[in-house]
């Protein structure tokens, strides 16, 4: 697919965190492995746009215990697994001077650790806190909606991409899931799996399928050449 790139402009990156960056969606996987009653119901009722994303990943959270923290904690770092090609992709951005963010409604026990390793500025990680004092596991949301978004995101993304305003710079997303809904409407150019490939076509938006970063370089890489 080839779309109109603006060589003017600064190109950052907005890319998702589970189900892109890992392989696997480690909210679902943490939830499903713990196994509590009740939680394929809240699932679905995110999926499906009945509750928001903030509302539903509370719930799913809630449905453990504090006490639970050291095996949930271990087990979100041990299951993950990395995408082909996502180091791959870092350093073809810092030689290209693109700016590259982490937009994650992932929680911050899993993904900063997960992260570590390939050496992505905190100020360039944005995710969800958690807070174990309590009874039952909380999530906390240091990124919410700024007010031309009434969809209660928990972890907006479309409120970070505003900061980069559409004349200044070519903003790219890179997701899969319900998540990246937003963002992709804003998003010069969208790098998509799953479920957001599928939104992307019923809404009309410039988007390319991707199976690992790889992929993505390539179309980088070809659209610079065009």
């Amino acid at each position: 697919m080839t779309t109109e790139t603006n060589t003017a402009k600064k190109r950052i990156i907005f890319c998702d965190f589970d189900g892109t960056i890992t392989v696997n969606d480690n909210i679902v996987a943490i939830i499903r492995h713990f196994n509590p009653p009740g939680w394929e119901q809240i699932v679905e009722k995110i999926v499906a746009l009945e509750i928001s994303i903030r509302d539903g990943v509370g719930q799913l959270f809630r449905l453990l215990p504090s006490s639970m923290q050291k095996e949930v904690v271990e087990y979100g770092i041990s299951n993950a697994r990395i995408r082909d090609g996502f180091a791959e992709l870092l350093s073809y951005c810092k030689g290209n001077d693109i700016e590259f963010f982490v937009t994650s409604g992932g929680i911050d026990f899993f993904v900063y650790p997960i992260l570590e390793r390939f050496g992505i500025s905190p100020d360039h990680i944005y995710c969800n806190g958690s807070d174990f004092s309590g009874d039952q596991i909380e999530i906390t949301w240091p990124n919410p909606c700024d007010e031309h978004c009434q969809n209660d995101c928990g972890m907006c993304k479309t409120t970070i991409m505003r900061r980069y305003p559409k004349s200044d710079f070519e903003r790219i997303l890179i997701g899969d899931s319900v998540t990246d809904f937003e963002g992709a409407k804003l998003a010069d150019l969208v790098f998509s799996r799953s479920i957001l490939t599928d939104k992307c076509r019923e809404l009309g938006l410039p988007h390319v399928e991707f199976n690992d970063f790889h992929d993505i370089i390539r179309q980088l890489k070809q659209e610079r050449t065009e």
